[in-house]
C-alpha cells in the first residue's frame, strides 16, 4: 500500500540514478521534507532497488539497448527511453504514486507525457540538465539545419508543457524566460555538493609532486582531449617527477583519450580512474595542487555552470579554465582564466600557478567563500524544497495530519 507521503517520480534518461549526483542529492532533499521518491532510469547496478545512501527512494530502472552516436542511433535511443519510461510511470500511477513527475534532460522529448500527466491535474516539474539544441551543435559542429531545429522546437515545448521549471544558472532561467516561461515559475538551483559531502580538514597534497586534476564526463563536448595536451605541453614546462594529472571520469570517448596519452609518451604523468564515487572523489580533491575546466568558449559552454568546477571550488582547489560567462559567476577570483582554451594556454596558466603557493592559497579561499556563502548544495536545496512543497501543500498538510 503506498505510504501518505506525497510522492514525486524523478525520470531520467541519460544516466543511471545511482551516478547522477544532481539527482541523488535532490533525492536525500525531498525525503528529509517529506514526500517520498521513485526513480525511473537507465539499469546501472542490477542489484540495486534502493538508492544507495538514501532512506527507502525506489528504483524503476529500464534496460538500455544501444547508446546513440549519431542522429539515428540517438533516435532510436530516446525513442526507446519514452517507450520504457512512459510505461513504468503509467505503472506508477496505477499503484496510487507518481503525485508528481520531474522530469530531467537530456533529451527533450517528454512532453507528450507532460500533457497527459497535467490533464490529470498532476504537477509536471522540468529539471534543465543541458541546452539540447547547443550540444547537438557542439558535438556535430551544426548549429542549423533541421535536426537543431527540431531540438529547439522541443526544448519549447519542454519548457511550456511545464508546471514549474528549476534552471541550473542565470543563463538557463533567461533561456527559460526567451521561450516564454513565465518568471514566476523557473526557479535557479545550481549544481554542487552539499558540505556534508566533503570532509573537514585541511588539504592533503601528494608528498614530493603537484596533482592537477580533471573530474567529470569524459565526452566530445568536454573537451578533456584540451587537458592531455595540455599535459603534453606541461612536460616541456617542468620536470615530469614534479607533477601528475589525474582524469576522473567515464564517457564515450576515454579509449580515444588513453589512446592519445599513450601515443604521446604520457603514460607516467597522467593517469585514468574510471568514474569515482563521492568519498573517492573528495578524497582525490583533497590531494589536489589545481584543477582543469577544458571546456572550450563554445554557446553551450558559456552558458552552462559545470558540476565538476562547484566540486573543485568545495574543496578549495584552484582553477584553471577558459573565459566563459558562467564559469565566471561561479568560480570568480577563484579561477584563473583564459582566452581561447588552447592547450598551450592550459599548460602555461598551471605552469605559473604551480609556482605560486601564495596565489593558490588566495584562490582557496576565495573558492571556499564561494562554496559556503552560494554555492553548496544546501543553499540551493532551499529553493528547491519550497517549490515541491508549494506544489504538494495540500498532500503534505494530510500527511503531516495523518502522522500525528
Amino acid at each position: 500500500m503506498p505510504s501518505a507521503r506525497p510522492q514525486v517520480t524523478i525520470l531520467v534518461a541519460n544516466l543511471p540514478a545511482e551516478r547522477d549526483r544532481r539527482v541523488i542529492r535532490e533525492c536525500l532533499s525531498l525525503e528529509a521534507n517529506g514526500f517520498d521518491v521513485t526513480v525511473i532510469a537507465p539499469r546501472g547496478d542490477p542489484k540495486l532497488k534502493i538508492l544507495p545512501n538514501s532512506r527507502g527512494t525506489r528504483l524503476k530502472p529500464y534496460p538500455v539497448k544501444v547508446y546513440g552516436s549519431g542522429v539515428l542511433t540517438f533516435a532510436f535511443e530516446f525513442a526507446w527511453s519514452f517507450l520504457c519510461v512512459a510505461f513504468r510511470l503509467l505503472g506508477e500511477i496505477f499503484a496510487g504514486r507518481a503525485h508528481a513527475v520531474q522530469v530531467c534532460n537530456p533529451p527533450d522529448i517528454y512532453w507528450p507525457l507532460a500533457l497527459l500527466f497535467r490533464a490529470i491535474g498532476r504537477p509536471w516539474v522540468f529539471d534543465h540538465h543541458d541546452l539540447c539544441p547547443e550540444v547537438y551543435a557542439t558535438r556535430s559542429g551544426t548549429p542549423v539545419g533541421a535536426v537543431y531545429n527540431t531540438l529547439v522546437a522541443f526544448e519549447w515545448l519542454t519548457l511550456r508543457t511545464a508546471t514549474a521549471v528549476f534552471a541550473t544558472n542565470e543563463s538557463y532561467r533567461s533561456n527559460a524566460l526567451a521561450r516564454g516561461v513565465k518568471p514566476e515559475k523557473v526557479t535557479v538551483v545550481r549544481n554542487g555538493p552539499s558540505a556534508s559531502e566533503i570532509r573537514p580538514g585541511e588539504p592533503e597534497p601528494s608528498p614530493g609532486e603537484h596533482t592537477i586534476v580533471y573530474l567529470g564526463v569524459l565526452g566530445p563536448q568536454d573537451n578533456v582531449e584540451g587537458a592531455v595536451l595540455a599535459a603534453d605541453e606541461l612536460t616541456r614546462l617542468r620536470p615530469r617527477n614534479d607533477w601528475r594529472m589525474v582524469i576522473a571520469g567515464d564517457g564515450e570517448s576515454l579509449p580515444a583519450l588513453t589512446k592519445l596519452a599513450a601515443d604521446r609518451g604520457l603514460g607516467s604523468v597522467v593517469e585514468f580512474t574510471g568514474w569515482l564515487e563521492g568519498p573517492a572523489i573528495d578524497a582525490l580533491l583533497r590531494k589536489a595542487t589545481v584543477a582543469i575546466q577544458p571546456d572550450l568558449p563554445t554557446r553551450m559552454n558559456n552558458l552552462s555552470t559545470m558540476a565538476k568546477t562547484v566540486e573543485y571550488l568545495g574543496r578549495g582547489v584552484p582553477v584553471v579554465a577558459a573565459d566563459l560567462i558562467e564559469t565566471r559567476r561561479s568560480a570568480a577570483e577563484a579561477a584563473v582564466y583564459v582566452e581561447h582554451g588552447t592547450a598551450h594556454e592550459y599548460a602555461a596558466a598551471i605552469d605559473a600557478l604551480l609556482d605560486d603557493p601564495a596565489a593558490r592559497g588566495r584562490m582557496r579561499e576565495a573558492g571556499l567563500a564561494r562554496f559556503a556563502q552560494e554555492l553548496s548544495w544546501e543553499h540551493q536545496s532551499r529553493g528547491y524544497i519550497e517549490v515541491w512543497s508549494r506544489l504538494l501543500a495540500k498532500r503534505l498538510r494530510r500527511s503531516t495530519a495523518a502522522n500525528g
